[in-house]
């Protein structure tokens, strides 16, 4: 499993969860998936995943309320909608939460895949910019700080990173 891209996938249409994953999954992603809201919120916060794919329409936790969660829990992960339930409004909703992409259902797979290149692409240029100015601070701090400082310095800036 190792480096390859941690998606989790959350739609109660089981057929459809399932056969998205297989496919997703010949083409070497690290799939998990989650058949409800509430599931994916646990499953994310014991497990670290660089993008998310949700169904926008689901019973108890929808989509848009998963995705206020996973990007407010997890700094860099890029989150798609998939839906066959969407409208311009919801569209507009979602990606003022954070939403990277919004795709209508029957979705065409390699436009799917290209839409999953990009969150992560995204995703890294995020976590890069991110660590380039913890460097930087870093090294700020290492010019004219203790060793004691810098310690405390770096465990603050460790306490950040999610």
């Amino acid at each position: 499993m190792a480096g390859k891209i941690r998606l989790l996938i959350v739609d109660d249409e089981i057929k459809f969860l399932d056969s998205i994953a297989q496919r997703l999954e010949m083409r070497g992603l690290d799939i998990t998936k989650a058949t409800n809201g509430k599931d994916a919120v646990e499953i994310a916060r014991t497990r670290k995943f660089d993008l998310a794919l949700l169904d926008l329409k689901m019973p108890g936790m929808d989509g848009k309320q998963v995705l206020e969660i996973l990007k407010k829990e997890h700094k860099y992960i890029e989150v798609i909608i998939l839906t066959g339930h969407g409208s311009m409004d919801s569209a507009v909703d979602c990606t003022k939460l954070g939403a990277f992409s919004y795709l209508p259902k029957p979705y065409e797979l390699d436009k799917l895949l290209e839409i999953l290149k990009q969150a992560y692409e995204s995703r890294l240029k995020k976590k890069f910019e991110s660590d380039q100015s913890r460097i930087q601070k870093l090294t700020d701090l290492a010019q004219g700080t203790s060793a004691l400082g810098i310690l405390k310095a770096m465990r603050e800036l460790d306490d950040d990173e999610k």
